[in-house]
């Protein structure tokens, strides 16, 4: 049978919760990654910078084949084995940064820590989907997304910190201890009733791509090509321009997500989620453009919390517009095309904008992003003209 609401309508539910904290586990092992991977493969590795590289973005490659994958696999078994499998996939791998002593090896797990990926971050937005109220399912994703957020800024901190204690190997062991917290957690979910692919008897739940979910999934993916972009060059922009303390502009830019996404949840559950998220790619279009006219000190940081501030409403708007026409029966589908945009999006921001910057210059870059970001802008506008009721329709319904 299709999901209800929680009981009583209520969002902070036991599930709820428990499901925002294991993000927040899983996803501070990511961030305690981050800082220490490339370090490790430069370090007792041995290897290039470019074999840092190789190494960091291999999961990208797993993660975005088996999206969708991991889409159909989760409307058809459920959310809370690959939520499981996922995690404890991720134990695994990161334990096995213990005993590797080749770049080869160090790869083979990253393609492998990308399987680990898909399962969680594919289930873990079809379950949150699943437990919110309806209406309020933007409300739930910008409050969850707040945990991926403090665990990617925080895990590297963190690592740093364990690092200097204890080496490599600590934070390695640090990272796989939190994978386990999120197992746990993940372990006593408890998913909504609904119902499987075979059950609807739609032929929609055959696909490998979610057919409704790539029209937003457009738009959506030039924001986050703009501000991916952006993130990737900013720091050295700020040194160009003379910037004191670069990572302010991190700081501006993170902060501003997160307290969007903690003071306003609601905003893509109150208004129309595609005219929210028109509007968000609108602020990115803003920002970019301040960024790519940015000469002083001062106004980087600016631009940062500007894009920050179209980011904060861009993706609860993006995920709020697919599951609001998504069946129960297909939001793991759904969530698995949706998710293949941010992948898309982090990955070829960089890689255009470091094309565009090594003979035009970065502000040349930004300017890029806010065009991309602009024809994402329109391309929304449109869906929207097209989603919109006729007069005569209109009219029809009232009588």
């Amino acid at each position: 049978m299709e999901s209800a609401p929680p009981a009583g309508g209520r969002l902070w539910t036991p599930d709820f919760v428990r499901i925002t904290f294991m993000d927040l586990a899983y996803f501070l092992a990511a961030g305690i990654m981050i800082y220490a991977l490339p370090l490790y493969v430069v370090g007792p590795i041995g290897a290039s910078e470019r074999g840092a590289g190789l190494a960091f973005g291999a999961f990208t490659l797993t993660a975005l084949v088996l999206r969708p994958y991991a889409g159909r696999l989760t409307d058809r078994v459920g959310r809370r084995p690959l939520l499981v499998g996922g995690a404890a996939l991720a134990v695994a791998c990161t334990l096995g940064f213990l005993f590797t002593t080749s770049i080869e090896a160090v790869i083979a797990l990253r393609l492998f820590s990308g399987v680990a990926e898909a399962f969680v971050f594919v289930a873990g937005f079809a379950i949150l989907a699943d437990l919110a109220p309806a209406g309020r399912q933007g409300e739930a994703l910008s409050l969850n997304s707040v945990a991926l957020y403090l665990g990617i800024a925080t895990g590297p901190v963190l690592a740093e910190r364990v690092v200097a204690l204890g080496g490599f190997e600590a934070a390695f062991w640090t990272a796989a201890g939190l994978c386990l917290i999120a197992v746990a957690l993940a372990w006593t979910l408890t998913e909504p009733p609904r119902e499987t692919p075979g059950e609807t008897g739609d032929p929609a739940v055959q696909q490998l791509i979610h057919r409704p979910t790539i029209a937003p999934s457009l738009g959506f993916l030039t924001g986050v090509f703009a501000a991916s972009g952006f993130m990737a060059f900013c720091i050295i922009r700020a040194e160009e321009i003379g910037l004191t303390s670069p990572s302010v502009v991190l700081l501006a830019y993170g902060g501003t997500v997160i307290a969007v996404r903690v003071g306003l949840p609601s905003v893509a559950d109150r208004f129309p989620p595609l005219r929210v998220l028109a509007s968000g790619i609108a602020i990115i279009v803003l920002g970019s453009l301040m960024a790519a006219a940015a000469t002083s000190s001062y106004m980087l940081p600016v631009a940062a919390a500007v894009i920050g501030l179209g980011m904060g409403f861009v993706t609860p708007a993006f995920f709020a517009a697919v599951f609001a026409t998504v069946p129960a029966s297909q939001r793991g589908a759904a969530s698995g095309t949706a998710t293949m945009a941010i992948d898309l999006g982090l990955g070829g921001g960089p890689i255009v904008f470091g094309l565009v910057a090594a003979p035009l210059g970065i502000p040349a870059a930004f300017a890029v992003g806010a065009g991309a970001a602009g024809l994402g802008l329109l391309w929304t506008m449109t869906l929207i003209r097209r989603r919109r009721p006729s007069a005569g329709l209109l009219a029809a319904q009232a009588n």
